[in-house]
């Protein structure tokens, strides 16, 4: 079959929406399909184009048989504010539609587009409509309500009619997906009918990422012994994770000098941490890891930490979950209770109030006093991650239903294949 893909973030990015479009297309390629990819030169997360690749020009590559990717000119702020941040997704979209006006040529059975961007996501249904292709929308961050939420975005006006264009792509697509439950339910509060729906969570390659029975040399590396405990966040520095409350947390527990806390990642946040964090000598600095130091990475810490602003767990699910459990650690999670962060980390970690230190750093202090808490938490993520967030069983279960959407078509898409062109 072939699948045309519309990601703004694609592989070789390390983190977030790029590792997860990398991944779902290698899934793809596995199964026999052949892919195009349309999307962005790697930016994300540093917020500049790798100096590998142009953001002004087009650029085609074929890295993986099987796999054509089309690379967009894309212009990339360097501090990426609210009306600096929709320049930046509306630049990826106008430079994306020729490539896939063009790709109508190509005859995709199945157009699939990831939000974010939204902004672009309107090429996806059109290619779909003219190539008599299937469409699908697959949600990975409802990008429109995190702006307004985090005040990115203001305005009621502006807010009635950014969600009025949101509802009329959710609307326009064949089958739409995401990768929570909780955003499920938000997709169906959108409007979108449950049989359209889909639930597709990041998962992860259970044996690259798993518990390694020797120390890692990373934590080595950071002259960290192991009867020192490593609170590790990794991922993306960004404003929605509210990582504040891990410096503050660290200046509460200066006095427990076996408790270290290491930030792996890049960011907008990342100078703004290292500031805050001046003068603490139970705080490191890492930048990210290359994939093949993932694992040694996850391993390093004894517990892994998620913060979150508050409400924002109730829009996103962090793409980076699912590698801290496949790692076989216990994780402190900042999440109301009964969002989907909640319900995935409770009974395999701790979770606490959202930015509050304090819940913060007694969480921490706690499980680090309690190494046998830290083992039960450890092994039962472990055995979530492989039970249900393992990829092969989510990629097959991708392949099955894009086969039935293609084979079986709803209404709409079989009328566009009799009418196209």
């Amino acid at each position: 079959m072939k699948i045309l893909v519309l990601s703004m973030n694609f592989m070789p990015e390390l983190t977030g929406i790029g590792k997860y479009s990398g991944d779902m297309v290698d899934g793809m390629l596995a199964r026999g399909h052949e892919v195009a990819v349309v999307c962005a030169p790697p930016y994300y997360p540093a917020w500049k184009v790798d100096g590998a690749y142009h953001r002004t020009s087009y650029l085609v590559e074929k890295p993986k048989r099987g796999l054509t990717v089309y690379r967009c000119p894309v212009w990339v702020p360097r501090s990426p504010g609210g009306l600096k941040r929709l320049i930046h997704l509306a630049s990826f979209a106008l430079s994306s539609l020729p490539l896939m006006l063009m790709l109508v040529l190509w005859r995709p059975a199945a157009v699939l587009a990831v939000a974010p961007a939204l902004f672009a996501a309107p090429w996806g249904r059109i290619t779909a409509w003219l190539a008599g292709a299937t469409s699908w929308l697959h949600v990975q961050d409802f990008e429109v309500d995190t702006a307004f939420g985090l005040g990115l975005l203001k305005g009621g006006a502006v807010r009635r009619g950014v969600l009025s264009f949101e509802r009329r792509i959710l609307a326009g697509y064949d089958r739409v997906s995401t990768i929570s439950r909780q955003m499920v339910k938000t997709l169906v509060a959108k409007g979108v009918p449950l049989e359209r729906t889909a639930l597709m969570p990041n998962g992860v390659d259970v044996s690259d990422i798993h518990p390694q029975a020797t120390a890692s040399g990373l934590r080595c590396s950071l002259g960290l012994g192991e009867d020192q405990i490593v609170c590790l966040y990794s991922g993306t520095m960004n404003r929605k994770q509210g990582l504040n409350v891990i410096v503050e947390a660290a200046r509460r527990l200066q006095h427990r000098t076996e408790i270290v806390f290491v930030l792996s990642g890049n960011g907008e946040m990342r100078k703004p941490l290292e500031a805050a964090a001046e003068g603490l000598g139970n705080v490191r600095f890492l930048d990210l890891c290359p994939a093949e130091q993932l694992n040694d990475l996850l391993n390093m810490a004894d517990l892994h930490l998620l913060p979150q602003l508050r409400g924002a767990a109730d829009l996103v699910m962090p793409s980076k979950l699912s590698g801290m459990l496949a790692s076989g650690r216990p994780t402190i999670a900042a999440a109301a209770h009964g969002t989907e962060i909640a319900t995935v980390v409770e009974g395999h970690g701790v979770v606490i109030e959202p930015e509050s230190v304090d819940a913060f750093a007694e969480a921490v202090e706690r499980l680090a006093c309690d190494p046998s808490e830290r083992l039960r938490l450890g092994r039962a993520a472990r055995a979530f991650a492989e039970q249900c967030l393992d990829n092969t069983s989510i990629f097959n279960q991708l392949d099955e239903t894009l086969e039935r959407a293609v084979a079986t078509p709803p209404p709409l898409a079989a009328l566009r294949r009799v009418v196209r062109i």
